[in-house]
C-alpha cells in the first residue's frame, strides 16, 4: 500500500482502484483480500501465461467445481478457493457460490468472445465480471436494499468500462475489442486498426462520458454506508473519475494508457469530496 492508502496492490498486481486498503474496516479486510485473490487468480487463468484456450477453460471449470463443493460444506483443491472458506464459515447468509461462479462465467466468456455486437451485450458481461464483487462487498457490511444494490451495480459496471477504455489499445493488441459493433456504426467508423487517433476520438469520448454518467449514478450508495467503508467507496469512485479525466486530457486518444500516481492524490481527494456531498443529496434508501 502506498503512503496515501488510495492505490493498493495485493501480491504482484497494480490496481488503479482501492483493494483492501487501510480504509476498509479491519473486521472485513481478510474477506476482501480472499475475494480479491480468487478473482485475480481466475482472471489470470483466463489472460496470462502460455496455456491454450482449452487448458484455460478446463482450469476455470475445475475452479467452478471447487466453488460448488466448498459452499456445499466440502473442501477445495485450489488455494484461492480454499481461501474463501473463511467467508463461508463466517456465516454471511447473503453470500453463496453464485457471485463467484458468475465471475468465472465471465472469465470463460473472455476466452470465446472477442467482439460485442451491442452495448446491451457488453453490459451483460459486466453484470457477471464486475457487479458480483460490489454485491459481495455490500454483503460483508450488511447492506442489502434494492436501491443500494442497483447503485453498486452502476459503480462496478462503470469501473469495468473505465478499465476497458484505459486498456483499449492493450486489449486490441490481443485481438479483443470491447467497444460494441453498433457503436462503431453509430459513429460511422470502422473497427479496423482500432484504436487510432483521431479516427476513433469521438467514439471513445462517447464511451468515456457514458461511463462517467453511470459512475456518478452510483454515488447514492455512499448514503447507505458509514465510517471507513464509506470513505473507501468514495475514493474508489474518485479513482475512476480521475482516470476519465486523464483520458479526456489525452483528447480521448486511448493509445496512451493512463495510470494513477502520488501526484494524482489531490485531484482524487477533490473528486472524493464532491461525490461525498453529492451522495448526501441523493440518498438511496
Amino acid at each position: 500500500m502506498d503512503s496515501y492508502g488510495l492505490y493498493v496492490t495485493v501480491d504482484e498486481h497494480y490496481e488503479n482502484f482501492p483493494v483492501a486498503s487501510a480504509l476498509v474496516p479491519r473486521a472485513i479486510r481478510p474477506f476482501v483480500i480472499a475475494i480479491y485473490r480468487f478473482a485475480r487468480y481466475a482472471d489470470d487463468v483466463a489472460d496470462e501465461g502460455n496455456a491454450t484456450a482449452a487448458e484455460r477453460l478446463t482450469t476455470l471449470s475445475a475452479l467452478d467445481d471447487d466453488l460448488v463443493g466448498l459452499f456445499s460444506g466440502g473442501e477445495a483443491s485450489a488455494p484461492t478457493v480454499r481461501g474463501l472458506a473463511i467467508i463461508r464459515d463466517a456465516g454471511f447468509v447473503a453470500i453463496t457460490a453464485q457471485p463467484f461462479r458468475d465471475l468465472l462465467d465471465a472469465f470463460r466468456q473472455d476466452l470465446t468472445v472477442q467482439r460485442y455486437e451491442s452495448y446491451e451485450q457488453l453490459l451483460d458481461y459486466c453484470r457477471r465480471s464486475a457487479n458480483p464483487v460490489g454485491r459481495l462487498m455490500l454483503a460483508l457490511v450488511g447492506v442489502d436494499s434494492t436501491k443500494a444494490l442497483v447503485a453498486s451495480d452502476n459503480i462496478c459496471t462503470a469501473l469495468q468500462l473505465i478499465n476497458f477504455w484505459q486498456d483499449a489499445a492493450l486489449d486490441a493488441s490481443r485481438d479483443r475489442i470491447y467497444v460494441p459493433h453498433d457503436e462503431f456504426a453509430t459513429h460511422k467508423v470502422s473497427r479496423d486498426q482500432f484504436p487510432t487517433y483521431p479516427v476513433h476520438k469521438q467514439l471513445m469520448q462517447t464511451q468515456c462520458e457514458r461511463a462517467r454518467t453511470m459512475l456518478l449514478a452510483g454515488t447514492p450508495l455512499l448514503a447507505n454506508l458509514s465510517g471507513r467503508f464509506r470513505l473507501e467507496i468514495a475514493f474508489t469512485i474518485a479513482g475512476g473519475l480521475r482516470i476519465l479525466d486523464k483520458i479526456a486530457a489525452n483528447d480521448w486518444d486511448v493509445r496512451q494508457r493512463p495510470k494513477l500516481g502520488w501526484y494524482d492524490s489531490l485531484p482524487v481527494l477533490c473528486h472524493a469530496i464532491r461525490v461525498w456531498f453529492r451522495a448526501s443529496r441523493q440518498r438511496a434508501p
